[in-house]
């Protein structure tokens, strides 16, 4: 898989950039960077102003790639998404067992980033930090609709739709399908949250995983 990944494009939604950060070296520097940022101080102390003194540019050389700190975290969210779900696809493809198919969908799905050496300007584990902390930022707003009709969430509904596919083809009567499957996802970020801020209201821990947790609740769930 590292080797396939590698040779991969991390294709994001043409719609949420002016100019395709991965076309240049200062759009390359400015996802870094702002991966680091956000992660380091949050997403609403975040601007292009400090962006820009972090990679000693100036502000409007930022917008433009992105007309806005939102239209940024969407991209990070796109591509955060999209990774996961290359790892998704080929994690499983040689998986014949459904129900066996289905517990590796939802360990990729909430398991711990670790870094690797694949899109070296892009901190995984850092991302995945801003991505449990500031994701729902990308969507809690008054425009979803009509960006959800843009196709900004086109890779994160894919995704679910993927392991809504693999819940039917493990347990086809169960009514609920699009349901759990949504409920993995996000819940999969919650609970890290949970074990790193909120310790006392989850049993996740160093040494039980959000993934233990959700393959325990969806096979008993789905009585598999």
């Amino acid at each position: 898989m590292k080797n396939l990944l590698s040779s991969l494009k991390i294709t994001v939604p043409e719609n949420i950039f002016i100019k395709d950060p991965e076309s240049s070296e200062l759009g390359k520097r400015i996802i870094e960077n702002s991966i680091s940022l956000i992660d380091d101080i949050g997403f609403d102390a975040f601007t292009f102003k400090k962006l820009a003194l972090n990679i000693g540019s100036n502000e409007s050389s930022i917008y433009r790639y992105f007309e806005s700190k939102h239209k940024l975290l969407l991209y990070l969210s796109s591509w955060y998404w999209a990774w996961i779900e290359y790892q998704l696809v080929i994690e499983t493809h040689g998986v014949s067992n459904n129900k066996e198919k289905l517990i590796k969908a939802i360990e990729i799905l909430s398991r711990t980033t670790v870094e690797d050496s694949n899109f070296m300007h892009i901190n995984k584990v850092a991302l995945n930090n801003v991505i449990i902390n500031e994701n729902s930022k990308s969507f809690l707003t008054k425009e979803v609709d009509q960006e959800n009709k843009d196709g900004y969430f086109v890779i994160y509904k894919r995704i679910v739709q993927r392991l809504r596919d693999m819940i039917i083809n493990a347990a086809p009567n169960y009514q609920f399908p699009s349901s759990l499957a949504s409920t993995i996802m996000e819940g999969g970020l919650h609970q890290h949250f949970l074990k790193d801020h909120f310790s006392t209201i989850t049993d996740c821990n160093s040494k039980v995983m959000p993934s233990d947790f959700f393959v325990n609740l969806t096979l008993n769930v789905l009585k598999l």
